[in-house]
């Protein structure tokens, strides 16, 4: 289940979003996203919440009177760094545009009114970008434990590894697949 968060001034707005991301599959390749919901009418809610509960993918619209979408994303980023970002906008500002890739390294800037295939094209194009880099991440650290690393994630991954041997190895087929040990099958 892939979390989501939707701020936006305008409660139709999110209205319609909620009911297109309720209906509409989010698929990229051979995976599908089930999506979970929670709008915000209040950047300043989204935030608290966001310090509450982690979320997969942020979308904001541009264009708020607490804060616009740049300022909400950037704060955002800084509670879930992790996270991806989208900004909706129904303003073709290019300075903002720029803003938004340069100071919150939005994934895209999305136009109102936006067309749902689209829209939910990027939705899963933007989680599958964060699955992706989330891997590597921890593949990294993989080739890092291996290579005698002290950092933290290695620490972690030894510490790990000591309860439960092997449990941070991993044996790649030809293809790229995971290769399962059949002894690790026996009950």
């Amino acid at each position: 289940m892939s979390r989501v968060m939707l701020v936006d001034d305008e409660e139709s707005i999110l209205g319609a979003l909620r009911r297109l991301l309720r209906v509409a599959p989010c698929t990229v390749g051979n995976k599908t996203y089930t999506l979970e919901v929670e709008t915000f009418v209040s950047a300043k809610e989204a935030l608290a919440r966001a310090r509450e509960e982690e979320f997969d993918l942020f979308v904001s619209d541009y264009r708020m009177p607490e804060m616009d979408g740049i300022e909400f994303l950037k704060a955002a980023r800084e509670i879930q760094p992790d996270a991806a970002r989208l900004i909706l906008s129904g303003y073709a500002d290019l300075n903002a545009l720029i803003r938004a890739v340069n100071e919150v390294g939005i994934e895209r800037f999305i136009g109102k009114p936006w067309n749902d295939y689209e829209l939910v094209a990027a939705i899963g194009q933007a989680l599958a970008h964060r699955d992706l880099l989330q891997e590597n991440r921890q593949l990294a650290n993989l080739v890092r434990l291996e290579m005698g690393d002290t950092t933290p994630e290695a620490l972690e991954a030894a510490r790990l590894e000591q309860i439960e041997p092997g449990i941070t190895q991993v044996n790649w087929g030809p293809d790229g697949s995971v290769l399962i040990d059949p002894d690790l099958l026996k009950d």
